[in-house]
């Protein structure tokens, strides 16, 4: 036994040494093998943005996304729409985009929130504005320290509390981080006296003045000349200005999912052999509800409300007989009386509405609705009651009165309630929206309706037809596999090509389809220019609600600066009109050197003269000519009675002549001094972040996934 526990000993090492190597050995040959090649590549397919050189993963990004949606729960929302979905997603993006620029800015500026401040902020005397409206008295409108410190205590035993805590805390957190930046930089600021003096003296006059105008356009493009050389040096000097984003053109033909022949047939059969099951059903609204594709709705109208279809059934009198089947908005019906009654042509009514929520559940608001109608039958005022207790706010200011309503307007339960019982009544409903005490406060006549049973079958593409149209578009896709092809199937068939322009990785529809995200995210990750669009897996064919899709990606514009040639009409244009600007202004010097006038000068050009009135250097706009800053700042510095140099301008070259300057009102320089101020303080809580933002490299590349 010794010499075991000897082995055992001395062996441990040795295992442990075995062990590690194998480790070691397989960790290297995972490194340098295959393995390292497939986790880059997942790597890659799975990277959502590039922020400042740290990549986000699709995994951390929609781990958050659940987080907030699970806060957001936990808030009362019981469902998360596709609407509120996407609006959750871009809060996280912007969340993780702020973290990820300003963290780093926060380290180096030795910025940081402590322990004591974040006591200070939940329970100080001031304490956060996330804090007070989390623990705001919505009965008083107060803030309740008491509920505050009830709920903390909430987190030490209850987890979901405690994330839902932790989560509002991180908030606070990062706001106080931002404030203290955000000051920081705005207290940095400084307005000199020289500044002060210059800002001072742009409003300094006010000018009347007379201009002429000589458009560029009255010089033909034919004289003037710009080269290639011109062209790339405009273009290195302006490069920035040539940034733009990704997009996309496309084409595509819709291969509509429509019923065949033989799918009209087939429903139309299958109504005719369910006529019989119908006329013998004792239970008609049951019957409805388990068989047609649309349930029972249980609205009376008057023989003039009926559609003209149903008057014959209706005038019959028959309960026992049925009617059609017969076509009607793609789908064939049958119909049957279901019932005739004597019912008011309209009613008044007022209800109190008591609502589930987070506070209270349906049964609660049953128990209510009994204690209030009890309180009604006590004598107790309804008016007053609906004003402090209805949750539909819209009506409680009115004592819940819902005015004048006909028949079918209010939802089935709430309707029949109304139209089935007597003026005077108090009763109660429950929909969607929760239970309703309903006061009827007054009934029109009494007339006779109808409740016409319809039991309808939309008239759907078979899987046969599916199928047959999916190999339509399927051997479209496979023969046309070619842009060239695509065009020449397009001419041959006379087909309806569609196009959509411009593109952008983040749009949700295409022209004339609907729900179009997946092919305008296959247009971004698979498509070249001149090729037909691919899905993940190699599939051609889209599909899309009633239609299959078959695309070619006609234009790649990738993200960044433009190339030199893509702008290179752009730039010749800017070039031209300079050039014609230069043409233009040599014109109008020569004339006024010749000592000839404003009005001569405009009579020259065949031409009249404008005038503009109250312009100063903060003008927006001039009359007659629109926006033009080059005019605004030349003309509020000029002297009065002396013709101007021409200036070069948006639309032209103009001349002019101050008639009269009127001297602003004298500011005094503190005051100046102390506006600007705060001026740049205001700028530097939103600009501070934009500033950071501009000088960070960010791809974002949501629009893989989203």
């Amino acid at each position: 036994m010794a010499i075991l526990q000897d082995l055992r000993e001395k062996a441990g090492p040795l295992v442990a040494i075995v062990i590690g190597v194998s480790l070691l050995l397989f960790v290297v040959s995972d490194f340098f093998g295959n393995n390292t090649s497939q986790r880059r590549k997942a790597d890659k397919y799975y990277q959502l943005a590039l922020i400042d050189g740290e990549t986000v993963s699709y995994q951390d990004y929609e781990a958050r996304v659940q987080d907030l949606v699970d806060i957001y729960k936990m808030s009362g929302t019981s469902e998360v729409n596709d609407e509120m979905m996407q609006s959750l997603r871009e809060q996280v993006w912007q969340q993780m985009l702020s973290e990820k620029l300003m963290d780093k800015t926060y380290r180096k500026t030795g910025l940081g929130v402590s322990p004591d401040e974040v006591e200070m902020l939940v329970f100080g005397e001031n304490p956060h504005p996330i804090v007070r409206q989390l623990f705001t008295d919505p009965n008083t409108g107060m803030f309740n320290s008491s509920f505050l410190v009830n709920f903390l205590k909430a987190t030490e035993t209850d987890d979901a509390t405690k994330r839902y805590w932790l989560f509002f805390e991180d908030q606070i957190i990062n706001d106080r981080l931002n404030t203290k930046l955000v000051n920081l930089m705005s207290k940095g600021l400084y307005v000199t006296g020289k500044q002060s003096e210059f800002e001072n003296s742009l409003a300094t006059n006010t000018v009347n003045f007379s201009y002429i105008v000589r458009n560029y356009a009255v010089i033909p493009d034919s004289l003037v000349k710009v080269s290639q050389d011109e062209i790339k040096s405009y273009y290195e000097k302006h490069k920035d200005n040539y940034k733009r984003g990704a997009t996309r053109d496309i084409e595509y033909i819709v291969f509509d999912v429509a019923p065949s022949e033989s799918d009209m047939k087939e429903t139309e059969t299958w109504a005719e052999n369910e006529k019989e099951n119908f006329a013998a059903a004792t239970d008609l609204v049951q019957y409805i509800n388990l068989t047609a594709d649309t349930r029972h709705q249980g609205f009376y109208q008057s023989l003039q409300e009926l559609p003209e279809s149903l008057r014959p059934l209706a005038e019959s009198g028959d309960k026992s007989a049925v009617m059609g089947p017969w076509l009607e908005e793609g789908a064939y019906k049958l119909a049957r009386i279901a019932d005739i009654a004597e019912r008011p042509d309209s009613v008044r009514a007022a209800h109190i509405l008591l609502s589930p929520n987070p506070a209270r559940s349906l049964a609660q608001a049953r128990k209510e609705a009994d204690s209030l109608i009890a309180l009604v039958k006590g004598g107790a005022d309804f008016n007053a009651l609906a004003m402090v207790n209805s949750d539909d706010q819209g009506s409680a200011q009115v004592g819940g009165d819902l005015g004048w309503f006909s028949e079918g307007m209010m939802v089935t339960p709430f309707n029949n309630a109304c139209f089935t019982n007597r003026k005077g009544d108090i009763v109660t409903a429950e929909t969607t929206y929760g239970v309703h005490i309903i006061k009827i406060i007054d009934q029109s006549r009494r007339v006779r309706k109808y409740d016409i049973g319809v039991v309808d079958r939309m008239v759907i593409p078979s899987s046969t037809t599916t199928q047959r149209i999916y190999s339509e578009a399927s051997q479209f896709a496979g023969t046309n596999d070619t842009y060239e092809k695509f065009n020449n199937a397009v001419a041959e068939g006379n087909l309806d090509k569609k196009l959509a322009m411009n593109v952008t990785p983040d749009q949700k529809e295409l022209p004339g389809l609907t729900q179009s995200r997946g092919l305008v995210m296959a247009l971004f990750q698979n498509s070249k220019a001149g090729a037909i669009v691919l899905d993940n897996s190699s599939q051609a064919v889209f599909e899309l609600p009633d239609k299959y899709v078959v695309a070619y990606c006609t234009r790649v514009q990738e993200e960044g600066i433009a190339p030199v040639d893509d702008v290179a009409t752009d730039i010749r244009f800017i070039l031209a009109r300079e050039k014609k600007a230069e043409i233009i202004a040599d014109e109008m010097k020569k004339l006024a050197s010749e000592g000839k006038t404003i009005n001569e000068i405009a009579a020259h050009y065949s031409t009249s003269v404008q005038d503009a009135s109250g312009i100063n250097f903060r003008s927006y706009s001039v009359p007659g000519a629109g926006i033009e800053p080059a005019l605004i700042s030349a003309a509020s510095a000029s002297e009065t009675g002396v013709l101007s140099k021409p200036v070069e301008g948006n639309n032209g070259v103009y001349m002019f002549v101050v008639s009269d300057a009127t001297p602003a009102a004298a500011e005094e320089l503190a005051m100046v001094k102390e506006r600007m101020n705060s001026s740049y303080q205001i700028r530097a809580s939103y600009e501070a972040y934009q500033a950071i933002r501009d000088k960070k490299e960010v791809k974002d590349l949501r629009y893989k996934f989203y």
